[in-house]
């Protein structure tokens, strides 16, 4: 296809977006898909050391239908100044500016909020070490041969491109492997695996008294008693049955581009306040929805109850989560007005993924201290009525009968596995029954199901570590 017909093709695009969904919805696309690719290429460029012309690449392979308009993106990466500028014909232009401690934030033009990263803890962490220094090789041949398969290139695409992978057995690893230009402090973008982190969070203050599941979430835009949004729990929040208007997030595609949500994630500077300003669609507790909103919403209640401030919501996320587990290589970016982009936005090491999921194979107790409620594990994995995917609250579930969970065991999940999971090829599973946590990070389409290769790896894992005398210091 030449130049010229694909800018026709374009064109003609998001002008039959703009007949479908209205001009203004249609006008956000091209923003959107410049934020979403400046936002990664930033944050992986200078957070994670990843090389961008092969980043931008891997991510756009994953995503269906991006090819439409990928071809057309030019981003420069300045690396004096530490930036990334995305542009699109001239009709979208998105520009993320990284920041030492902070990670990457959209400069839509008004400028960002100043923080002040906070000082490095020094407090001990209270989750025993998970592994020395060295990268860990498989414990048996059947793990060895389940790295090898999870590495595995299938002849044709869709390509795995798997990043990292760490197996975790009684709270030790037992397997760990790294793709090049990666490896054991790598922070890796987690994308909706961030949500699971707020959730942890949001525990935290419900442990300590300053928020309640249930009764109306304390969000000021819903405080008039008249206002039908004011009925709306942190409990609905977290299993995303608020009921707000956002559209979507369950794709990540070209097509969901068009969702609102994705104009409050790429073209707005606040975006919880323009999450808390989007009316109501369905009753709230009455329908499941999952979009990012809920999650933003709810990180803006951690910035509330930390003091109003980001400096406050990031010493408080390291000082009673992230330095207690021994998370060292963490990221929590922010949106332009500095609150937690908690939707999607934190890097970690593929280890520092699995210390998070160890808390939950401990029942939220790291070094006999509870650092969640009590019965906070089991409420997060108990499955959501109506979530067809399998989704609890800030997890993903096994639990219930829904068509996500029963077709996931039926492809070899344990029942009581749950899990943390980001778009294109990100998890952290929680497997109780069999004493693992397995962390596999990637660059993957999200369909078809096996397109990342994830069941492969959940089954061989779980028959690998089940035999008898193949682990070395394993019980």
């Amino acid at each position: 296809m030449t130049r010229r017909r694909k800018i026709v093709l374009l064109a003609a695009t998001i002008a039959c977006a703009g007949l479908a969904l209205g001009a203004a919805r249609a006008r956000d696309v091209p923003k959107v898909a410049t934020g979403f690719v400046a936002d990664i290429l930033c944050a992986e460029t200078f957070v994670s050391g990843l090389d961008p012309e092969r980043n931008f690449a891997q991510t756009n392979d994953a995503m269906p239908g991006t090819g439409l308009i990928t071809w057309a993106m030019d981003f420069r990466v300045d690396r004096v100044r530490k930036d990334v500028t995305v542009t699109l014909f001239g009709i979208g232009r998105s520009h993320a500016v990284y920041r030492e401690g902070l990670g990457c934030t959209l400069d839509h033009g008004a400028g960002i909020a100043p923080v002040e990263p906070p000082a490095t803890d020094r407090q001990p962490a209270l989750l025993p070490e998970i592994a020395g220094p060295a990268i860990v090789p498989p414990q048996s041949p059947a793990l060895a041969a389940a790295l090898d398969r999870a590495f595995t290139e299938p002849v044709q695409p869709p390509y795995r491109r798997t990043r990292a992978l760490v197996v975790m057995k009684s709270g030790r690893v037992i397997a760990e492997r790294y793709a090049d230009g990666i490896g054991p402090e790598t922070p890796l973008l987690g994308f909706s695996m961030t949500k699971s982190v707020i959730s942890a969070l949001i525990g935290v203050l419900v442990r300590q008294g300053k928020l309640k599941l249930d009764g109306p979430a304390p969000v000021a835009a819903w405080k008039d008693p008249d206002d039908p949004r004011h009925a709306i729990t942190v409990d609905q929040l977290l299993r995303h049955t608020a009921g707000l208007a956002l559209g979507s997030s369950l794709q990540a595609s070209l097509g969901s581009a068009f969702e609102p949500v994705n104009r409050m994630k790429f073209v707005e500077s606040d975006m919880a306040a323009y999450a808390a300003s989007i009316p109501l669609e369905t009753a709230p507790g009455t329908a499941w929805n999952y979009h990012d909103g809920n999650l933003l919403i709810l990180s803006h209640l951690i910035r509330d109850a930390a003091g109003g401030t980001a400096e406050g919501a990031l010493r408080f996320a390291r000082r009673e989560l992230f330095a207690l587990l021994g998370m060292r290589q963490v990221t929590l970016q922010l949106d332009g007005s500095g609150t937690i982009e908690g939707s999607s936005e934190m890097l970690a090491s593929a280890r520092d993924w699995a210390r998070f999921g160890q808390l939950y194979l401990n029942d939220g107790v790291a070094g006999g201290k509870p650092i969640l409620p009590e019965g906070w594990v089991n409420y997060s994995a108990t499955a959501t009525p109506n979530a067809w995917v399998g989704i609890g609250a800030g997890f993903w579930t096994n639990q219930g009968d829904s068509f996500g969970a029963n077709f996931r065991v039926t492809h070899g999940w344990p029942r009581d596995a749950f899990f943390a999971k980001g778009t294109i090829g990100q998890y952290t599973i929680v497997i109780p029954s069999e004493q693992l946590v397995i962390v596999r990070m990637g660059r993957s389409p999200n369909g078809p199901p096996e397109a990342d290769g994830v069941f492969d790896l959940v089954r061989d894992v779980v028959a690998a570590t089940r035999e008898k005398g193949k682990l070395a210091g394993v019980d």
